[in-house]
């Protein structure tokens, strides 16, 4: 089932413009166009718009989180580099609240 870009943000729950925005950051691109150039998104794009929520809000930056969309899926090398980053944004919140004590 394809989405409008319209109807995927009101599915996501986010703003058009949010959007539009992480497509200007190529960290979400439309599965097609029509001839009118109307965006389209399947199932995939709103998983990996909900992806991309979940890590920002754990605190990823959007470098980072494109960095772990780039990572080859599935492959035993891009697990180990998930888990070392994840483990080292973990780090950087631990010391962001110490030095908020």
């Amino acid at each position: 089932m394809d989405f409008t870009i319209g109807a995927l943000a009101k599915k996501a729950k986010v703003n058009l413009e949010t959007l539009r925005y992480y497509e200007r950051k190529s960290l979400l691109k439309p599965v097609r166009r029509n001839a009118s150039a109307y965006r389209f998104y399947d199932e995939e794009s709103l998983k990996r718009l909900n992806f991309i929520r979940r890590a920002q809000g754990l605190g990823f930056s959007l470098k980072e989180i494109r960095e772990l969309l780039n990572l080859e899926a599935f492959s035993p090398r891009a697990c180990g580099r998930v888990l070392a980053k994840a483990k080292a944004k973990a780090l950087q919140i631990r010391e962001k609240r110490e030095a908020l004590k």
